[in-house]
């Protein structure tokens, strides 16, 4: 994918956050039609959309987020919003969007009766940049990745972010006994993409 701007990512990362299991052939089509073929995935940890080149795995450059029109990649579409990456995953006249994050956190350290203590709070990839270098840590085997999504919906004209149910049903307060009804009878789980379009879906249909 020549042309865009990139930086690699830390060598023998011992971390990944990637929201594909493995890299996936694809196709970054940009805003002036010109097209890019490539291996690629989404890195949740630092939100970027990455992409093998040369052996090298690369992220597509802030200077050249907001030129990209859609990634397409493993029969799904990912298109740009607040100058992140974020996935299509229902559109009609509502249109709603996933945008995957991860959490980084320490374990602690074993202390002197076996116990461990927290070395630092839960925190973001911002503070594991280091001379370009990401993940960049000193003990990686003392860290966990916690995933998890936050949705956007484009619905009426209006784009409205939400992080749990509780705040969809404030988006749908006209239709809060039809929410209460499906959610009844179906175990919907808020991080799984699927579950959260079947349920605007259902909110949507007349």
């Amino acid at each position: 994918m020549y042309g865009i701007l990139s930086f690699a990512q830390t060598e023998g990362k011992k971390f990944s956050a990637y929201i594909l299991p493995e890299f996936k052939q694809g196709k970054v089509l940009m805003k002036s039609g010109v097209s890019y073929n490539a291996l690629l995935n989404y890195d949740a940890l630092t939100e970027e959309m990455v992409f093998v080149n040369k052996g090298d795995v690369l992220a597509i450059a802030d200077e050249e987020v907001e030129l990209v029109d859609t990634v397409f990649v493993a029969g799904r579409n990912f298109v740009t919003l607040n100058h992140k990456f974020v996935e299509v995953v229902y559109s009609s006249s509502t249109v709603l969007y996933a945008a995957y994050k991860c959490k980084l956190s320490s374990e602690g350290k074993p202390g002197a009766y076996g116990d461990t203590s927290q070395t630092s709070a839960i925190t973001t990839a911002s503070g594991f940049y280091s001379g370009g270098n990401r993940y960049y840590l000193s003990s990686p085997d003392m860290y966990k990745l916690k995933p998890y999504t936050w949705y956007w919906l484009m619905k009426d004209g209006k784009l409205s972010r939400f992080i749990n149910i509780k705040q969809l049903a404030n988006l749908y307060r006209n239709k809060d006994e039809k929410l209460k009804a499906y959610l009844k009878h179906n175990n919907v789980i808020f991080d799984n993409q699927e579950d959260i379009a079947r349920l605007i879906s259902y909110l949507e249909a007349d």
